[in-house]
């Protein structure tokens, strides 16, 4: 039976007009016509043309609160992607960083997107560690009457895999807010289930619709080309290696690549403090490995997929699981029952699993056992307003023995055995807007940054001096040997000579008896520290989180308390505070 047209004759439209309207509207969700008549009426009043009035008042946009918890920006990209999708559908969304989140104001919430990645051992993101920890505590406001959605981010590799995005789960639930829509974890490959998630919560938390509810306001004080959202292109491209050169000596017990990367269609819009992600190749020998304890060295498409499309050395409890269900084996399984998986895992990758538990496996088997390989993110070492179309990356080699077998970094090691000057890489840039300069260029700047975590303050120093900061700049440097890892020495001296930076600290761990870190540099600094911070300088951590940033943190605390005369709970509110003021900010990994 053929469906009623809905426009009549009379429509100022001709016949073929009318039928392709008819064929959208009649298809069209209640949601979707109520957008586009309130859209319509808008235009035409934008427009200063008269505008039809509608056949009842314009239904108010619901609000929705999406909160996220970030540390390489992949929750504040989809929060992004849920406030875009949920203007489309009805919603006055507003985005709010954990960092910045008064958990005291949820209370007035209705309707809560939460989205939250979980950082190494089940820990939040540094910058969500405030508010989260009120969350979780006696304080925390109860959340009667609201509904909520949660997305976890984590990664498959680690124990607590998307720890915090299950605790805040079940903590919005304990508050009394309810569960409209499950709650999703996703590994490193999230994007196309991120993207499932936000429709289903957006459609779990409408509101229901009714026959009156058939126009909604539109706010067009934003203007047509206005994108509040708008950011440099995230597309991959390909760039070509102009410069590769080793920063330790060849004495050195460490190797730090200098890589320059050129843009033959000009650099994107990076500013310092953005990362580049590098899209790496796994090791052929360890492929070959794989291949041959498979049974399948005769693959030709499988060893090109393992090559540069799946990840071969992460090894989690989820793999042996997936390895389990494809090939059956019972040893395998029977480690999984006991309870010792995860033990064993430790230190391991995908070779020793196939190699320890023999089994007749297929190509489908591999895939199936096995993630897409992600991409590396690299904290960009270079301003534009220096280098200009290139991005440079300061890259140590990650190599290690396990188990009685050598390891390496995937992507590390690619860029320094296998790239040379000349090859070609597939990159792409990663913003990272909580990392950046101050606004205002005479403002000081304080940088902690041992070993690659020096990376993002080369392009900070190289982005003062070309603008001419007036503002100060301290830099603590640290690494193991002065006379072999001090990376960027000469650069250092060059720009204290032309100001461009004030004045550096170093810290060389195996020069003397008692190690020395950066850490104990800046205690020793304490007074004339807590002075340049008082006076309103901007505090910047860049490295390794799981030791490093932590103890800068608390080697800062115990500074303003012994300056000041403070508590140690005064000094902690001081530090505090200055993350709040995001005068504190972290890059840590």
């Amino acid at each position: 039976m053929s469906r009623q047209a809905l426009l009549p004759q009379t429509a100022p439209f001709g016949d073929t007009e009318r039928a392709s309207l008819d064929a959208v509207l009649g298809t069209a969700t209640p949601i979707q016509r109520a957008w586009l008549a309130g859209f319509l009426a808008g235009l035409d009043a934008a427009g200063g043309q008269p505008a039809a009035l509608p056949a009842a008042p314009p239904k108010a946009a619901e609000p929705l609160a999406i909160i996220y918890a970030s540390e390489s920006g992949n929750s504040e990209k989809l929060a992004g992607d849920v406030a875009k999708l949920a203007r489309k559908s009805g919603f006055k969304p507003k985005v709010i960083d954990f960092a910045d989140l008064d958990v005291a104001s949820l209370a007035k919430e209705k309707r809560i997107v939460a989205i939250a990645a979980t950082w190494g051992e089940g820990e939040p993101p540094a910058r969500s560690v405030r508010a989260y920890n009120e969350l979780m505590g006696e304080a925390a406001p109860r959340l009667d009457g609201a509904e909520f959605g949660v997305l976890a981010l984590g990664d498959t590799s680690y124990a607590e895999f998307c720890a915090i995005g299950k605790a805040l789960d079940a903590r919005l639930e304990a508050l009394g807010a309810k569960r409209a829509h499950e709650r999703a974890d996703l590994d490193l490959d999230f994007d196309k289930p991120a993207a499932e998630w936000i429709k289903g919560a957006l459609k779990a938390l409408a509101p229901p619709a009714s026959a009156a509810d058939n126009v909604v306001a539109i706010d067009f004080a934003r203007g047509a080309s206005h994108d509040e959202d708008a950011e440099p292109s995230r597309e991959p491209a390909v760039v070509e290696v102009v410069d590769h050169v080793n920063l330790n000596s060849s004495r050195s017990d460490k190797e730090t690549i200098h890589l320059a990367l050129a843009f033959e269609d000009g650099a994107p819009a990076y500013e310092p403090g953005d990362s580049l992600e590098i899209y790496p190749e796994n090791d052929p020998q360890l492929v070959e490995e794989i291949l041959k304890a498979s049974g399948l060295t005769g693959d030709e498409a499988l060893r090109r997929a393992l090559l540069s499309e799946r990840d071969i050395t992460t090894l989690s409890a989820t793999t042996v699981e997936r390895f389990v269900k494809a090939t059956g084996h019972a040893e395998a399984k029977r480690l999984i029952e006991s309870g010792e998986v995860r033990a064993w895992i430790e230190g391991r990758h995908l070779i020793d699993l196939i190699e320890t538990y023999p089994a007749a496996l297929s190509a489908e088997h591999l895939n199936s056992i096995t993630r897409p390989l992600p991409p590396r993110a690299y904290s960009i070492a270079s301003s534009r307003k220096e280098v200009g179309d290139e991005v440079h990356l300061a890259i140590a080699a990650v190599r290690y023995e396990t188990h009685g077998r050598a390891r390496s970094g995937v992507a590390s090691v690619h860029v320094a055995d296998r790239i040379r000057n000349g090859a070609k890489l597939r990159v792409k840039l990663k913003p990272n807007r909580h990392f950046r300069l101050p606004q205002d260029p005479a403002a000081d700047i304080i940088m902690v940054g041992p070993g690659t975590g020096v990376a993002p303050f080369r392009a900070f120093v190289q982005e003062r001096r070309a603008v001419e900061a007036p503002g100060r700049s301290w830099l603590f440097f640290g690494d193991r040997h002065f006379t072999h890892d001090f990376l960027y020495q000469l650069e250092w001296q060059e720009a204290l000579e032309d100001r461009s930076l004030t004045q550096i600290d170093v810290a060389f761990s195996r020069d003397q008896p008692e190690k020395i870190y950066v850490q104990d540099r800046l205690f020793e600094r304490r007074r004339e520290l807590v002075e340049w911070l008082d006076g309103g300088a901007y505090f910047y951590v860049c490295g390794d989180a799981k030791n490093m940033a932590k103890d800068v943190r608390a080697s800062l605390v115990r500074a303003y308390a012994d300056v000041k005369g403070l508590s140690e709970a005064d000094a902690e509110a001081a530090v505090a505070g200055l993350e709040r003021s995001h005068r504190y900010q972290q890059d840590v990994y």
